[in-house]
């Protein structure tokens, strides 16, 4: 079943259809204001953080999921009929109801018809601003004359410590108050316990909010939820809409809410527009500012022309036309908009994510950099340098990095605190930037630890690679510690994980190739050395004859064997075997064979087969998920894009783009109803042919599914790829395709560049052309280079030399 379409011209996804199987939503504003709005006109505000800066409510795995919101209301001063301008939350039949929904990048545009009265509503928060608009416009499209009253209505919360405001009710109910001064709603919270801001500061703008109305008299008002809503009243059908008009409350205690309202006569034909601006901060200090310098419809048209702007020149970094419409949208809009937004919120604030993770974790962030390093360099550079910073001097990393990180002085986790795998992400993400920028000087670039000294990035690569090595298990693969990368597997602290041995290696690999870049041999050759040691005891104690096993827990069990009833197979150590390079050529393919055989369904790559169902929790926590579910042999989206690499690595293009496809959010816009998330971003967990509803998915926007989608397609299937030195073509396709186009931004420059496949190949380029000049190897030299280039790759049998790979 289809609910939208894909409008590419003008960078939007198009919702049809409101009854979607999930609330489908987006993005507003930055991370210093910011906000989730839904198809629906559902959702909360927040001010730098989703768990101490929520100052719009939520209320959380509700029915349905997105409610309240950012809501107009539109009652028929006639007939008493009344309506809202989504279609939730007053839902009047779909068949009287026309409702249609344009998420764009941060913005939202939602416009409906009922009983002859067009509305379109757009939501934003202009740049660098710490308010947002709602921009309503009503058009009579009947024959006779209407008057209509509006009334807006969100949801302040009491406390914006999300704890505080949903659960410690007892204190929380006693703190708010609102009143009207003027034109404008002003709304304070009476707190001397929570005054400081998410970054630990006093700030003005911190525990107020502010709302006006534009274009139209205010003619009433409510800061009183139940003054609004009423005693039993609903969403659908608030007390005073069905009464016909506000009470003119004061809110003082209780709950707060942001309802103006206005008269509007229209006769046919007409339109009238109004506007609602709403903020943070004290209303005289802040909101009357704003209202002098923002408050006009030309202003607001500014905004959001400057909003538009910004946001579609990051996405011009990668464009591309292929023979698949879902690649296209993805890769030239929805793919790189949802690693932008991941690497922004992180985890921290959704529909799902409530709080619970409150600020950046460290091995999401890390990995998130390699989604958006070439749409916005500078972001991406300050944000591997905070990373870094997280980085305790022995190498291990603290979990969370939190606004008030304070590099340095942080204390160092305990010893039973550290995970495994945080530190090796570096390995992906450092070379990723450099080679993105061009900033080879970057491993020399100073940056503190997080408890104490200072370090070069090239040193501090060292430490994450000695962390690991200084603790080893007794068949000489690293230790799992408290977690690896899967915080299931519990194999006792001095258990050895499979899954960062090989990233282990792989990060033995990369440090010597960047030791022999910065004339250091010495470090090269301890690093090859290592790398040796590891190799021996990958290949002594981890092939089982089919596929590398999962792991060894401190008692010796083994697990992912042929063996074992439950979990025999575990998907990450296969395609990462294959990512290191630990792996031969027999057992590279061997495994990938295993995962197609095991692991493969029409919906994704499941992480691991059979589900657990009797396995202890003490060993295997993920038995608490339902079989085909999350951990518990579900489809772990994150997990997705290492399958598309690790074929492309052995030249398999047509298996790579069945895997891709596989789990592609945009291969389900017409069968929405199994995907049921939204089909313009990815979501972190897929429910496999394990459990009776496979192909849901879950948990939409924020997941390192977004990352690692993003990058295996553009970097591996499509095959641009920079390097350090140059950028490399080296695409692997489905043998159909014939040819392929893509624009790139690299280094301030524009690579037009068009890829040919006459010989029906998956794999090599035999031809090279750059501005009509033949290349001798597969990689475009950086320094000859243009401000616009025009290059031809010539797929074939006869390939030219590639590079050594960088994963």
């Amino acid at each position: 079943m289809k609910y939208g379409y894909f409008d590419d011209e003008n960078k939007e996804y198009v919702i049809t259809r409101p009854d979607t199987p999930q609330s489908w939503s987006n993005y507003l504003g930055s991370t210093e204001y910011g906000a989730v709005i839904t198809n629906n006109a559902g959702g909360y505000g927040f001010y730098r953080s989703g768990a101490r800066g929520r100052f719009m409510r939520l209320r959380f795995n509700a029915v349905p999921m997105d409610q309240p919101g950012r809501y107009f209301y539109i009652r028929d001063c006639d007939s008493g009929d009344f309506w809202s301008a989504s279609w939730q939350p007053v839902g009047k039949p779909l068949d009287d109801y026309k409702s249609e929904c344009r998420h764009g990048t941060a913005y939202t545009k939602i416009t409906s018809e009922y009983s002859c009265i067009r509305s379109e509503t757009t939501y934003y928060v202009p740049l660098g601003q710490l308010f947002e608009y709602w921009r309503l416009k009503l058009t009579n499209t009947g024959n006779r004359s209407r008057r209509l009253r509006v009334f807006s209505y969100c949801e302040f919360s009491n406390q914006w410590n999300t704890e505080q405001d949903q659960v410690n009710l007892q204190y929380s109910l006693f703190i708010a108050k609102a009143a009207k001064e003027n034109n404008m709603l002003r709304y304070a919270i009476h707190d001397n316990l929570f005054r400081q801001n998410p970054d630990g500061e006093e700030g003005v703008e911190f525990m107020h909010e502010w709302m006006t109305l534009v274009g139209s008299p205010l003619t009433g008002y409510d800061t009183s939820r139940e003054s609004f809503i009423g005693l039993y009243g609903t969403y659908q059908a608030p007390e005073a809409v069905k009464n016909g008009s506000c009470t003119n409350s004061s809110a003082y205690g209780d709950n707060m809410c942001g309802t103006v309202q206005t008269d509007i006569t229209l006769e046919p034909g007409e339109s009238k527009e109004i506007m609602v601006l709403l903020g943070i901060g004290d209303a005289h200090v802040v909101g009357d500012g704003i209202v002098a310098e923002y408050g006009s419809f030309s202003r607001a048209d500014l905004e959001l022309r400057k909003l538009k702007e910004s946001w579609h020149a990051k996405l011009e970094c990668f464009s591309a036309e292929t023979p698949d419409e879902d690649i296209n949208h993805t890769v030239s809009l929805w793919g790189l908009y949802n690693c932008l937004i991941t690497f922004a919120w992180s985890r921290a604030a959704s529909l799902v994510y409530n709080g619970e993770r409150d600020g950046l974790g460290f091995r999401d962030s890390v990995q998130d950099i390699l989604g958006v390093s070439a749409a916005i360099p500078d972001e991406a550079e300050e944000r591997l340098v905070r990373m870094l910073s997280g980085q305790v001097a022995d190498g291990g990393a603290i979990s969370v990095i939190r606004k008030e990180h304070n590099p340095g002085h942080e204390p160092s986790p305990q010893p039973e605190e550290f995970r495994s795998d945080d530190c090796e992400w570096f390995f992906n993400a450092v070379p990723c930037f450099v080679a993105e920028t061009g900033k080879f000087d970057f491993y020399t670039r100073i940056v503190p630890y997080a408890d104490h000294g200072s370090a070069t990035v090239y040193e501090h690569l060292k430490q994450a690679l000695l962390f690991n090595l200084n603790r080893m298990g007794k068949d000489g693969l690293p230790c799992g510690l408290l977690a690896d990368w899967n915080d299931c597997l519990k194999l006792g602290y001095k258990g050895e994980s499979l899954f960062v041995a090989f990233q282990l290696r792989l990060g033995l690999t990369t440090y010597h190739d960047i030791s022999l870049r910065l004339g250091k041999k010495e470090e090269s050759g301890w690093a090859l050395a290592e790398r040796e040691k590891l190799d021996a005891a990958l290949q002594k104690h981890c092939w089982d004859g089919k596929w590398f096993i999962w792991a060894i827990a401190e008692d010796g069990t083994v697990y992912g064997t042929k063996t074992m009833e439950e979990g025999q197979i575990y998907f990450n150590t296969q395609v990462w075997a294959v990512m290191s390079g630990a792996a031969t050529q027999h057992q590279a393919r061997a495994a990938l064979q295993s995962v197609k055989e095991k692991l493969a369904t029409p919906y994704g790559l499941m992480l691991c087969a059979p589900p657990f169902v009797l396995a202890p929790r003490s060993i295997m926590s993920s038995v608490v998920f339902n079989p085909g579910v999350k951990e518990n042999a579900g489809i772990f989206n994150h997990t997705q894009g290492w399958g598309v690499i690790a074929e492309t690595m052995l030249g398999d293009g047509d298996l790579a783009y069945e895997y891709c496809k596989a789990s592609l959010p945009a291969a389900y816009n017409d069968r929405a109803e199994i995907r049921q998330s939204e089909p313009y971003v990815q979501g972190q967990t897929t429910y496999s042919v394990y459990s009776p509803r496979a192909g849901n998915c879950r948990t939409s926007w924020l997941s390192g599914a977004a990352t690692w989608s993003y990058y295996s397609i553009t970097q591996y299937l499509l095959g641009i790829r920079p390097l350090y030195d140059g950028m490399l073509v080296d695409p692997c396709i489905p043998h159909s395709w014939k040819s392929f186009t893509v624009v790139r931004r690299w280094r301030g420059k524009e690579l037009s560049i068009k890829v040919e496949n006459p010989s029906g190949v998956c794999k090599g380029v035999e031809q090279l052309t750059l501005n009509g000049e033949k290349l001798a190897g597969a990689v475009i030299p950086a320094d000859r280079l243009y401000s616009k280039n025009e290059i031809i790759a010539v797929m074939g049998k006869n390939a030219l030399p590639v590079p050594q790979e960088r994963v």
